[in-house]
């Protein structure tokens, strides 16, 4: 089977991670794997060099295109010539499956994709796509701020129906995303599966001996009795690092263990770095700056307790991740986190793995910190817990075989659609929700 992934940018994230991932495990089964991305720009740093490297046992690798008007920010001419690479590119690899990752991206590549699909007669390729996370943000602030987060929504949300329309499967790594994206009426139900996003469990169930708690806490400097609270994010607005700094900054003065430990770079540095400062804990804040995916576990392992105020996410993979290390979170209560993060009052003392916290309430951040400190017994079961339910979820090789039968069911239903001589993408969605209810 030929792919074609297609992704914005191939910084370090999240979403990026799953698509490596993803070629990474498509390859080795086998598949001629293609990855599409646009330039990558910014602090995040780049995953391109680990796609590059990647070879099978038996010499496959993964074949990377460059679309070069492919940009993260909206812009009609750029977006219209990186529609017109993206179709040139799909023309010329024929490929079997094109499966899109991201918001422009997902939108940009299902058009080209469709279009292409169109152009042969409904002979290939069938269209996949994968929702990382939701484009909309919450509405928040004055009347003003609400109205522009308002029509920002309603012009994704538009865009997303569109999409919707030219593709044959929709991913979602969370079971929250696709109840919110058909709220807004994107899609029809038996499009969406959830194949939840993938990682190397073994890096973090296993350390190596650099990797331990003690060997990580020494090398950053922190005490072996330090209560150190940590994130593992983009330094970006949306994420949550300065919610954390209200919550917390009064008790990393007043409590000497206490410390911040931040993993991860992004364009929102320098203004948390003068906000640090300005609160006096520079001292009780550790910012790793941008570290390779291969270090995550270790940094992970030196923490007590995860702490993901994120106001919009998927499935955070943060979360999982440091479950997997054993180490318990605090999470905002929002999108994908709680089906991971189980609340204790919830779910009950014997069955949680974090505590989740009301988006935006700083207050209630401080207060599940607190408790989190106060109650190691309780975080030691959490994380333990969390390793037992995160090593079956969260596999990557699993993942992998998900997709396939992602992949064939919307090759199935390309072919249902070819066959019946249809144009419209309402008829492909109608032969899902035949192949669905058999």
């Amino acid at each position: 089977m030929r792919v074609l992934h297609v992704s914005t940018r191939l910084i370090l994230g999240g979403s990026q991670e799953n698509t490596a991932l993803s070629c990474q495990g498509q390859a080795a089964l086998g598949h001629e794997v293609h990855l599409a991305y646009g330039p990558i720009e910014g602090p995040e740093g780049s995953l391109a060099d680990e796609v590059e490297r990647y070879r099978t046992p038996d010499g496959r690798r993964i074949l990377t295109h460059t679309v070069p008007d492919m940009v993260r920010q909206i812009s009609p001419r750029r977006d219209a010539r990186a529609l017109r690479q993206l179709t040139s590119l799909i023309e010329s690899l024929r490929p079997d499956v094109v499966h899109t990752h991201s918001s422009k991206a997902g939108v940009l590549g299902r058009l080209a994709a469709w279009r292409v699909l169109r152009a042969s007669g409904g002979e290939r390729p069938a269209v996949v796509h994968t929702v990382h996370g939701p484009p909309f943000m919450p509405l928040v602030g004055g009347p003003a701020a609400r109205a522009r987060t308002g029509l920002t929504n309603a012009l994704y949300t538009i865009a997303e129906r569109l999409a919707a329309r030219r593709c044959h499967r929709i991913v979602s790594v969370a079971d929250a995303m696709t109840a919110q994206f058909l709220a807004r009426g994107i899609g029809d139900p038996s499009l969406y599966v959830t194949v939840r996003s993938g990682m190397r469990t073994g890096d973090f169930l296993h350390p190596t001996p650099d990797q331990t708690r003690a060997q990580a806490r020494a090398a950053l400097g922190i005490p072996p009795d330090a209560m150190v609270f940590g994130t593992v994010a983009r330094l970006a607005e949306h994420k949550g690092h300065a919610d954390l700094l209200d919550a917390l900054a009064g008790e990393l003065r007043a409590r000497r263990s206490w410390r911040l430990l931040w993993v991860g770079d992004g364009s929102l540095r320098s203004a948390l770095e003068q906000r640090i400062a300005s609160l006096g804990i520079e001292n009780r804040v550790i910012m790793t700056g941008l570290v390779p995916p291969s270090k995550v576990p270790g940094l992970v392992r030196a923490m007590d307790t995860l702490v993901h105020p994120s106001w919009r996410e998927g499935l955070p993979r943060t979360i999982p991740q440091a479950l997997l290390c054993g180490v318990p979170a605090i999470a905002y209560d929002c999108d994908g986190a709680p089906e991971v993060c189980l609340d204790v009052t919830r779910v009950g003392r014997d069955r949680a793995t974090g505590i989740l916290v009301p988006r935006g309430d700083t207050a209630a951040l401080r207060r599940a910190a607190l408790w989190m400190a106060g109650h190691p017994l309780d975080r030691k079961a959490m994380g333990e817990r969390g390793q037992v339910m995160c090593a079956a979820m969260f596999d990557d090789a699993a993942m992998v075989r998900q997709l396939e039968v992602v992949y064939r069911d919307a090759i199935r239903s390309r072919q249902s659609h070819r066959a019946r001589g249809q144009g419209s993408s309402e008829s492909s969605h109608a032969d899902a929700r035949r192949h669905d209810a058999q």
